[in-house]
């Protein structure tokens, strides 16, 4: 059953480097059970707030300095396919960073939105990095019907582009920012995180409190910032996409989040929060073929700015490929981290981590540092797991946003979802033109979505991401869904 796995994991020596964010720490005294209700007198209608409900979404606005704040428990997923279908009409073109969740996809497919799509640049290690202003002011200026812009900030691995100056990009046409910043629910409560995008000029911003604050999974704010998003229009849309029967449980985890963010003792959390922070970064600068990425390692058009509290472990000259050093983590070092690639592994961090979760990374990437290059550590698969001995190397030096390249674009999302569709095995896909979403989980970005042609070099890569071990979603049994050839 799986309560007794979940018992069995709470009861393990396992740390989690991985969301949510309160790190399986009790943050609030209760039973669920007691707690569980649904709309009775007295607790207010989350889909029509007038009373309790309304006052606490009102906090969470000044908190954050939005106009209007909804506690969402249908997770980030939900905000954003309320504020995309809020703020366009159906059909009508939007400016799309093209590293954005798949949940944005979801939203251009439901609306029949036509996408123009803006790609983050490529760091130095391969990494996915900002959206630069200067290409979102072009994309502009060659499309001047698009009617919104959506990006992501910061990325799932913390690099954060330019918001403010996007957004004054976006209102000299007159037309809205969207923020995804489901990674950033934490920014501006300190200096030595960035500023969160309700203070940067975005008129919707995404938040998922459950990522790298104390929150229950699937808990998130959608807030908003001007009224060039109408508050009853989103409503709306959070009615179609959110449960009718919302949580009271995961709403109290909201509330009790936003709670402690706004107490005085919110600084002293996250000034210790900084300094372990600190403290493990200064650790690890010694490590000679493994690298804890910063902000340093970042030029200026590679990231705007950075999140501390996101751990790239990177695996440089060590040989080793990231799934093979999150694997190896787990399985020797009892370190559970949040996702892997083909060159990183990593860790997410918030202010309920503890010294000793830091310390035991630190001590164990030190040892797998000294073990690097060492011949027999490459015929060892890793035990517990189905990953094999061949995982051990990024044999085709395959950098992590490679399988993010630009894609032939042959019909619209919705046309190639609703078309006549067959599966064919991999092997045979090429030049095909995708019916499905093909992305890597996590993080859930879509490498090709439908309508697209599926190209030799990204079959090719999507090959050696599951050769690596990575989680490819879309293929299954070998096969691939395309469109029905005529």
């Amino acid at each position: 059953m799986l309560e007794q796995n979940l018992q069995q994991l709470a009861q393990s020596d396992c740390y989690p480097f991985h969301m949510p964010g309160h790190k399986r720490q009790p943050f609030l005294d209760f039973n669920p059970y007691a707690w569980d209700i649904t709309e009775i007198d007295g607790f207010d209608n989350l889909h029509h707030a007038q009373g309790l409900l309304r006052r606490e979404q009102g906090r969470a606005a000044e908190l954050y300095g939005a106009k209007h704040s909804f506690f969402l428990v249908n997770g980030s997923t939900c905000g954003i396919l309320a504020a995309v279908s809020a703020a366009v009409r159906r059909g009508e073109r939007v400016l799309v960073a093209r590293n954005s969740h798949k949940a944005v996809y979801h939203a251009l497919e439901l609306r029949q939105l036509v996408p123009v799509y803006v790609y983050p640049r490529v760091t130095e290690q391969g990494l996915q990095g900002q959206i630069d202003a200067e290409d979102v002011r072009r994309a502009l200026g060659e499309y001047p019907d698009i009617r919104a812009v959506v990006i992501t900030s910061p990325t799932y691995d913390g690099v954060v582009s330019d918001v403010a100056v996007i957004a004054e990009l976006a209102h000299s046409r007159g037309i809205p920012l969207i923020v995804d910043e489901a990674h950033g629910a934490h920014f501006g409560f300190h200096e030595a995180f960035p500023e969160n995008a309700t203070r940067l000029g975005a008129d919707a911003v995404v938040m998922s409190v459950h990522k790298t604050l104390p929150a229950f999974t699937q808990t998130a704010l959608l807030h908003l910032c001007s009224e060039r998003l109408a508050a009853e229009e989103v409503a709306r849309f959070l009615q179609i996409y959110e449960t009718s029967s919302p949580s009271y449980v995961l709403m109290a985890g909201i509330s009790r989040c936003v709670h402690m963010l706004a107490e005085p003792s919110a600084r002293e959390l996250f000034d210790a929060y900084a300094r372990r922070l600190a403290a493990f970064r200064e650790q690890t600068r010694r490590l000679a073929h493994l690298r804890v990425l910063g902000a340093e390692d970042f030029a200026p058009e590679e990231a705007f700015a950075f999140d501390p509290g996101k751990l790239i472990l990177y695996t440089g000259d060590s040989g080793m490929s990231g799934k093979w050093l999150a694997a190896r983590l787990l399985e020797r070092y009892g370190l559970q981290m949040e996702m892997a690639a083909a060159t990183y592994a990593l860790a997410m961090t918030s202010v309920m981590d503890r010294p000793e979760g830091f310390a035991r990374l630190a001590a164990a990437l030190e040892e797998l540092d000294a073990a690097a290059g060492e011949k027999e550590n490459g015929a060892q698969a890793v035990k517990g797991t189905d990953l094999p001995a061949a995982a051990w190397r990024n044999e085709g030096g395959m950098r992590a946003a490679e399988v993010y390249r630009k894609q032939e674009r042959c019909m619209e999302i919705s046309a190639a979802v609703e078309a006549e569709r067959e599966s064919v095995p991999f092997a045979e896909a090429e030049n095909r033109i995708s019916a499905d979403y093909v992305y890597l989980y996590p993080p859930g970005i879509p490498i090709l979505v439908p309508g697209e042609r599926l190209g030799g070099e990204t079959l090719a890569e999507l090959s050696e991401c599951r050769r690596m071990g990575l989680q490819v979603e879309g293929i299954a049994y070998n096969a691939i869904q395309v469109v029905k050839s005529r």
